[in-house]
């Protein structure tokens, strides 16, 4: 006789993380409304990749797949925690790849952002603040791209942060004097900016 989990199903077969990633992933995109025609450009074309590849949110995927990435912002929302990516050889936000155990996008970064900083108590917004694809080679050794897709995460009041073995270096930097190599976060901290003050602030919009 099979027997059943509490769940209902047969023994031995559990809930699928990837599937469940898979549709966080859609239902996030799908529910996600940026004002920027860009990012929703962008949004449409993460969608219908979704939509074609099963295995869009794993690293295996050859022809590109999603990640997931933290803008740490410290308490006051005046400085963004950094790393210095040793591969990349850059100052970049916090985040990876998406992992079996992932169940949902937000996670995942939440996840990537806990390891790489070392802070217990973040907080992550599970509504994403931007999108970005980049070409790049990766772990498979081979060129792909990312479709990151990016989120806002706040550090309780006091953080220290502590450098992995995955990181260079790891610092706080105010907003108003990132490094100068970073021309490509400000859109993203622009959008988180905006999301903090309800689009309210001068200028924005």
């Amino acid at each position: 006789m099979t027997t059943r989990s509490p769940r209902g199903e047969p023994d031995g077969i559990g809930p699928d993380p990837v599937g469940a990633l898979h549709a966080d992933a859609v239902a996030v995109l799908d529910a996600w409304r940026p004002a920027d025609r860009g990012q929703e450009a962008l949004r449409q074309s993460y969608l219908g990749f979704l939509a074609a590849r099963d295995d869009a949110c794993l690293r295996s995927c050859a022809a590109g797949h999603l990640t997931a990435s933290a803008l740490v912002l410290d308490a006051t929302g005046e400085h963004t925690l950094l790393t210095l990516h040793p591969r990349v050889g850059r100052w970049l936000q916090l985040g990876g790849h998406c992992e079996p155990s992932d169940v949902t996008l937000a996670g995942a970064a939440l996840r990537e952002a806990a390891e790489e900083s070392g802070i217990r108590g973040l907080r992550i917004e599970p509504t994403p603040i931007h999108l970005d694809v980049h070409p790049i080679t990766c772990s498979l050794g081979v060129p792909t791209r990312h479709f990151d897709v990016r989120f806002l995460v706040r550090a309780p009041l006091g953080a220290r942060p502590v450098r992995s073995a995955e990181s260079l270096d790891l610092q706080w930097w105010p907003l108003d004097a990132m490094p100068s190599n970073v021309d490509d976060l400000h859109p993203m901290v622009e959008a988180a900016l905006d999301r903090i003050s309800g689009g309210r602030r001068p200028g924005a919009g």
